[in-house]
């Protein structure tokens, strides 16, 4: 049957260019620009392999490593910022607890091929941290912690370097999402006092109904505007003491949904991202103008 097919499909596909030269045009130039990307992603994949070998497979500079080798006991925590990075740097446990602080918003990789991915920095030092390889190399087996938690403030700027590293995972590293490693951290906004008494809330309903049963009264309220508010004791105690923190594991649920929403909101099309804005406006509770 392959022949049978080939030899139709060939024959009345051979016409159809004949007659429609300008097609057969965008075709050819479509393919030379997908070589050339897989070119340009291969040679960037070996560059970083190479970068990786000469260094001696050295883990990036920022990286404060745990000391604990087994990897079922260790947590690394991506940070925003420097200011939070070295305030966790001095909360952590350093036996299972590693910390690599991020500079600002990592590529949107939704809109990037491989090779512009790979130029930059911060996602290679990510994918260095982790161990686990990308693309063919990619292998779940090497991923040095069995814990990736995603760790940012808790604000506009904070939720979308939260969704860009999401996307990242989602198109190169999606078994680690499937198999239930990448959480999000979720620090808390508010810091409530009445005298010697005080309460780590995460939202406004929480603080409010808390200020409603103790009173206003001598009640103070500290509104955080950044895991860089804190300090050490604060952080180590809200958000990063596995017997106090909230932790936000990531799931798929439906794949389909997840595919459509990564292509839709973080992807080159406008229109799929205005329609959802105008469906879901009247819902938003946090907008920075």
């Amino acid at each position: 049957m392959k022949g049978i097919v080939d030899s139709a499909v060939w024959e009345a596909f051979s016409m159809f260019l004949e007659e429609n030269p300008k097609v057969a045009t965008l075709i050819v130039e479509k393919i030379i620009s997908a070589a050339k990307a897989r070119e340009a992603a291969r040679k960037a994949r070996d560059l970083v392999r190479r970068k990786s070998l000469l260094e001696g497979s050295t883990l990036p500079g920022k990286l404060a490593d745990c000391s604990e080798k087994d990897p079922s006991k260790c947590e690394i925590y991506f940070v925003e910022g420097d200011s939070a990075g070295g305030s966790a740097k001095q909360a952590r446990k350093r036996e299972y607890q590693a910390i690599l602080p991020l500079r600002g918003k990592i590529l949107n990789v939704e809109k990037a091929r491989l090779a512009k991915v790979l130029k930059s920095q911060e996602i290679v030092n990510l994918i260095t941290a982790l161990g686990v390889g990308i693309e063919e190399e990619f292998d779940v087996a090497k991923l040095r912690y069995h814990k990736v938690i995603i760790m940012t403030d808790s604000d506009v700027d904070g939720s979308h370097i939260s969704i860009l590293l999401l996307t990242f995972f989602f198109r190169y590293m999606k078994p680690l999402i499937e198999q239930g490693h990448i959480y999000l951290a979720m620090p808390p906004l508010y810091l409530v006092k009445k005298g010697k008494q005080k309460w780590y809330v995460q939202n406004d309903a929480k603080k409010d109904a808390l200020v409603a049963e103790i009173g206003m009264q001598g009640t103070v309220i500290q509104r955080y505007k950044g895991l860089g508010e804190m300090n050490p004791e604060q952080l180590w105690e809200t958000t990063m003491d596995p017997e106090r923190r909230y932790l936000k594991k990531i799931k798929i649920e439906d794949a389909v949904e997840a595919e459509k929403a990564f292509s839709d909101l973080m992807g080159e099309e406008v229109e799929p991202r205005k329609k959802f804005i105008y469906e879901n406006a009247k819902n938003v509770t946090n907008l920075d103008i």
